[in-house]
């Protein structure tokens, strides 16, 4: 038996960490994916292979004894084995269009995926269920997981996510590029998280008046992309990198990217949990060129993508 299923990658357009305290964030995927192929097998041991390597333990083995990026697998392997007393064991392949740690949601693809994949081994579940067990995985790794991330690898498109509030999707009629460009600079996304809740904890006055610009900014967001208005989206994306960067996720390396990218761009910011991994720049058909050409005249590695409207695959 096999069970296959991809989800899409990510990029935060507007409002990463001020989610994690209530604000709303504004989400994309993108047409590059995560696909995980399950199989069942005769031996009683869970493998999990993948680019970050591969671990393979006994079916008895508790996931919480795991010291692996591999552990969310672990963990939904895990889960089905017990729960429907499977007496053999699950090979688990992951195979994904980009590199993990980049700030692309990577791991929230594959939480997506693997959910859905080794679920569908043994029973039929509504993406609403799979969303649910793919926060349950990331959690094993990033426990201060909004669930923005999942939502949006799971649904597809762009969407607006608050915590308390959940998503809705967001139509846009805009034909707009992303070019997306790697620092090369690794990061650990716990230990930025870590790092903006201490600046909070010591900047509380100005940290609040951060969140209600940045609140403010996403209601102008929703009306530009409303209005396909592009300037103002790009516009809106370097004011939020101004308040990425006032909270210390940013770095000289990104600060420079992004600077030569707006040269070209609409606008530009860090994705994700930023101190490293990939910025973001808005173009369109007039301008990507241009601002692809632009990034790799510093040999920075970059790439366009486009959102990505299917969300998670199930075949």
């Amino acid at each position: 038996m096999k069970s296959k299923a991809s989800a899409p990658c990510k990029v935060i357009l507007f409002g990463e960490h001020f989610v994690v305290y209530g604000i709303k964030a504004i989400l994309g995927s993108i047409e590059k994916r995560v696909t995980v192929t399950t199989t069942s097998t005769q031996e009683k041991d869970i493998t999990i292979k993948s680019k970050l390597g591969e671990i393979k333990i006994p079916t008895s083995e508790s996931y919480e004894k795991i010291h692996s990026p591999l552990i969310p697998f672990v963990f939904l392997a895990k889960k089905f084995v017990d729960k429907f007393n499977h007496k053999g064991g699950l090979e688990v392949i992951v195979d994904s269009d980009i590199p993990s740690g980049v700030g692309l949601g990577t791991s929230s693809a594959c939480c997506v995926a693997g959910a859905a994949s080794i679920s569908g081994l043994f029973t039929k579940y509504s993406k609403e269920e799979i969303l649910k067990l793919a926060i349950e995985a990331e959690q094993t790794i990033f426990k201060e997981t909004s669930g923005a991330d999942c939502t949006v690898c799971t649904y597809g498109g762009i969407i607006e996510y608050g915590k308390k509030d959940g998503f809705r999707k967001i139509s846009s009629e805009s034909e707009f590029h992303l070019v997306i460009a790697n620092s090369l600079v690794p990061h650990s996304t716990n230990k930025i998280v870590s790092k903006v809740k201490k600046f909070k904890e010591q900047n509380e006055k100005t940290f609040s008046s951060l969140c209600e610009n940045e609140s403010k900014l996403i209601e102008k967001v929703n009306h530009a992309f409303a209005n396909n208005d592009l300037v103002s989206l790009g516009q809106s994306m370097s004011e939020n990198q101004r308040y990425l960067k006032q909270i210390g996720v940013s770095n000289e390396k990104l600060q420079s990217m992004i600077m030569l990218a707006e040269e070209t761009a609409y606008g530009a910011k860090i994705t994700g949990a930023g101190d490293g991994g990939c910025i973001i720049a808005l173009t369109d058909d007039k301008n990507l060129n241009q601002t692809i050409d632009k990034l790799r005249s510093q040999n920075n590695e970059c790439f366009s993508v486009k959102i990505d409207s299917k969300g998670l695959d199930t075949f």
